[in-house]
C-alpha cells in the first residue's frame, strides 16, 4: 500500500497545480448541490454534504460559490443529477472505479467507455471489480496536526480500523456505519480534517511496470478530465522511478 499512496499524494498535488480551477469548480459544486438535495442540506445534519464542503474549502472554494451550491438544492432550480458507478480493467490488468454525477446517462456511458478503449483498456459489468475493493471512509490529516501515536489512539478511541501515517500527513480508515461518528469525534480533537470521504480503498495493488504505469495514469487523467466523472480508484502500484518523472 505505500508505493500506491505515495502515488496517489503526488498525484493529487499535481492535479491541484494542473486542473482548471473552473472545471474542478463546477465538480465541487455538483457534489455539494446533491448531497444537500439527497439528505438535509445543514451540513452538522449530512456528513455527505459536510464531506464535500470539507473538499471544496481543501481546493480554496470561495464561501459564495459553496452556500450557492446549498441554495440551488434547496431552491428547487436545480438539474436532476444521476449517481452512477462503472466499473472496468485498464491497461495491465487494473481494476479501475469511476464515480459520475451526471444528467444524462446516455452520454456518461458512451463517454467513459470510449475512454476506456482508447486507453487500451475495457468497461466491465457492475460488480466486475469493485469486489476488489472496501467501501469505506477515510479521514485525512496533515502531518503536521498531530504525531503518529496521538492519531493512532485517537482513532481507535473513537472507533476507527487502520491508520496510515507518513510525511505526507495521516489517513484514517473506517466502515461507512461509523463514518460519521468517527470523522465528528477526530474534529473535535484535531480540527477540521483536509479530507472525509467515502472512497474505494484497493484490498491489494498490481504492480505494473513503468510503460503499462504511464497508459494507466493516462486513463485515469483522461477520465478526471471529464465534467461528469467525480473520483477515479484503481488498484496498481507503479515505480518511484515513474512517481519521480511524472512528478518532476
Amino acid at each position: 500500500m505505500a508505493g500506491h499512496s505515495q502515488f496517489k499524494n503526488i498525484m493529487h498535488r499535481k492535479g491541484r497545480q494542473d486542473a482548471a480551477k473552473s472545471k474542478l469548480f463546477g465538480k465541487l459544486a455538483r457534489e455539494i448541490t446533491v448531497s444537500a438535495k439527497i439528505g438535509a442540506p445543514d451540513p452538522d445534519m449530512n456528513p455527505r454534504l459536510r464531506a464535500a464542503i470539507i473538499a471544496a474549502r481543501a481546493e480554496n472554494m470561495p464561501k459564495d460559490n459553496i452556500e450557492r451550491a446549498i441554495k440551488k438544492a434547496t431552491g428547487g432550480e436545480s438539474e436532476t443529477y444521476e449517481q452512477i458507478r462503472y466499473e472496468g480493467y485498464g491497461p495491465g490488468g487494473v481494476a479501475v472505479i469511476v464515480e459520475v454525477l451526471t444528467d444524462n446517462r446516455n452520454r456518461a456511458a458512451s463517454d467513459v467507455r470510449a475512454t476506456f478503449t482508447k486507453s487500451g483498456g475495457n468497461l466491465a459489468e457492475t460488480g466486475a471489480v469493485s469486489f476488489m475493493f472496501d467501501h469505506v471512509g477515510v479521514i485525512e490529516y496533515e502531518a503536521k496536526a498531530a504525531s503518529p501515536d496521538a492519531v493512532f489512539e485517537a482513532a481507535l478511541e473513537a472507533g476507527a480500523d487502520d491508520v496510515s501515517s507518513s510525511e505526507n500527513g495521516h489517513e484514517i480508515y473506517v466502515a461507512q456505519e461509523r463514518f460519521a461518528a468517527v470523522a465528528k469525534a477526530l474534529e473535535a480533537k484535531f480540527g477540521e480534517p483536509r479530507k472525509a470521504a467515502l472512497v474505494w480503498r484497493p484490498q491489494n495493488t498490481v504492480a505494473v511496470d513503468d510503460e503499462q504505469g504511464e497508459k494507466v495514469i493516462k486513463l485515469i487523467d483522461s477520465l478526471n478530465e471529464h465534467d461528469d466523472v467525480q473520483n477515479v480508484y484503481a488498484n496498481f502500484e507503479v515505480s518511484d522511478a515513474l512517481i519521480d518523472r511524472l512528478s518532476g
